[in-house]
């Protein structure tokens, strides 16, 4: 009996193994992929993958060419499938603890080609179109800017600082219409929890789940990593709860500025659009985690792109000079930009250079799709390497090197093209145009008042620097104001800033 019973197994193990053989050669007849990276089972080379990952996708792409499986190393890969092809090209992972318990189903970025997201995007771009930009948000910029460029004058050592407050406060105005506070509880808050987000998007050992999803269909009772993303989840929520009231408390009172999540609650009240009240949160909290760290991201990369090359950014006082005053009249505001080409250009050679994203967030394939040759399930995962395109001498010329001039073609004022960090093809950041000019202004304001230049005992390492850190500064730089002029202008300037509170 126990033999019998033994020899079944060994019958029944042999034929999942050959079932399982079969399958696979029946796949591999069915689709083609290109070339694959060597790897773990199941997780591939997840855990090989260091921080911050660029330099490494950038000498993977040299090795594995165009695509590897499936990581776009081209512009042109890029566009023919994540922008031509969007349609099919624009869902995500299936992520049961990242998405359906850390964020309830509703953080954006993470959420499938869904009505949901498509409701969401419609909503942001509604309010977040270039016209918006333009207008309701710019006193809030022109503000910051003031505060900005005085914090680096009284302490040019912590200039890192000066631009997470910046980039903070804008979107806090943007989102809540209140600026950033000293000591912010809520910009405390989302720092930590933004960086748990990562742990959990990246690291596989941090959320199994996500890697081997099959695991969503255990039991409630042995899904071991559930109440943590639940507690995460609920914490989350009551902490901008409390913004809300605020919030509602100012509406009450008519002390309310005009911002995005006025707008939401009013549209939302004027059933010109549908959204519960748990995933207005989301909608907010997810505008402030993209906003604020990629605009100081940028502008720390500008200023070491001035350092290191320091012809562009004299050309580019120049130009402010003949602007704003040699003999500093007035600060950069964003009613100069049509005036002021060339800090577009600047802007955008700061969002190509190092890229803050230097990695895309995975796109996901909806039904089969061929391409050149390569055959690609429903379900198939693509990126693209945003550090090796901008560092691929096939895609620009000298690309090492910080040249605004190569984006001083027709195709200057369109902020998502000749570089892919605001995303690609229907997944392309919603805020796009207010998150460019937040750059943009910072850059016009800190290359007028300060000279910037190298430390040559602190040479910077453009290429492996962690500029996502808040805590300390990335580099070693000189930075000093342009004349006594300029001092008295920020002085003045930044006492209005200073006075300012809502």
């Amino acid at each position: 009996m126990a033999l019998s019973i033994g020899l079944s197994v060994v019958i029944l193990c042999a034929v999942l193994v050959l079932k399982l053989s079969i399958s696979k050669i029946q796949y591999s007849y069915k689709y083609k992929f290109p070339n694959v990276v060597p790897g773990w089972p199941l997780i591939g080379n997840t855990l090989d993958v260091p921080y911050p990952a660029g330099m490494f996708t950038r000498q993977l792409s040299k090795k594995y060419g165009e695509m590897k499986l499936v990581y776009l190393n081209s512009s042109r890969t890029v566009t023919d499938l994540l922008e031509k092809r969007s349609a099919i090209y624009s869902s995500r992972p299936f992520r049961p603890m990242l998405n359906e318990i850390m964020s309830g189903g509703h953080r954006m970025v993470f959420m499938g080609y869904t009505d949901q997201w498509r409701n969401q995007r419609r909503i942001m771009h509604s309010i977040l179109n270039s016209r918006q930009a333009e207008t309701k948000f710019v006193p809030f910029q022109n503000l910051e800017a003031k505060q900005l460029v005085y914090e680096m004058l009284t302490e040019p050592e912590n200039f890192h600082k000066a631009s997470q407050r910046y980039s903070n406060s804008v979107i806090l105005s943007v989102i809540f219409g209140r600026r950033a506070r000293k000591n912010d509880e809520l910009l405390e808050f989302i720092m930590g929890y933004t960086s748990v987000l990562g742990d959990y998007q990246f690291n596989p050992l941090k959320s199994p789940a996500d890697v081997f999803t099959w695991l969503d269909k255990l039991p409630r009772p042995l899904q071991w990593w559930r109440p943590f993303g639940e507690k995460f989840f609920h914490t989350h929520v009551e902490m901008f709860q409390e913004e809300y009231n605020m919030l509602l408390d100012k509406m009450a009172k008519g002390t309310a500025k005009p911002c995005f999540a006025v707008d939401i609650i009013q549209g939302a009240a004027k059933k010109e659009f549908e959204i519960d009240e748990t995933e207005k949160i989301y909608v907010w909290s997810t505008l402030i985690e993209a906003g604020s760290d990629t605009s100081r991201v940028a502008i720390l990369q500008m200023i070491a792109g001035a350092a290191c090359y320091p012809e562009w950014s004299k050309k580019a006082r120049a130009l402010l000079d003949e602007v704003c005053g040699a003999n500093a009249e007035h600060l950069p505001t964003l009613g100069d930009r049509s005036k002021l080409p060339y800090i577009t250009a600047v802007t955008k050679e700061t969002l190509r250079w190092r890229p803050f994203l230097q990695s895309g967030v995975p796109h996901v394939l909806t039904q089969d799709d061929e391409y050149e040759g390569y055959k690609f399930p429903a379900g198939t995962e693509f990126s693209w390497n945003a550090y090796s395109i901008a560092l691929d001498e096939n895609e620009y010329e000298n690309p090492t090197e910080f040249d605004p001039e190569r984006f001083m073609n027709k195709n200057l004022d369109k902020w998502g093209q000749g570089h892919w960090s605001f995303g690609a093809g229907r997944r392309l950041c919603p805020g796009i145009n207010v998150g460019a000019l937040n750059v943009w202004l910072a850059v016009a304001c800190i290359l007028y008042c300060f000279d910037i230049e190298e430390d040559p005992n602190y040479p910077i390492d453009t290429f492996n620097t962690l500029w996502e850190d808040p805590t300390k500064a990335p580099f070693k730089v000189k930075i000093t104001p342009r004349s006594k002029a300029h001092i008295e202008l920020m002085e003045r300037e930044g006492a209005i800033a200073l006075a300012e509170d809502y």
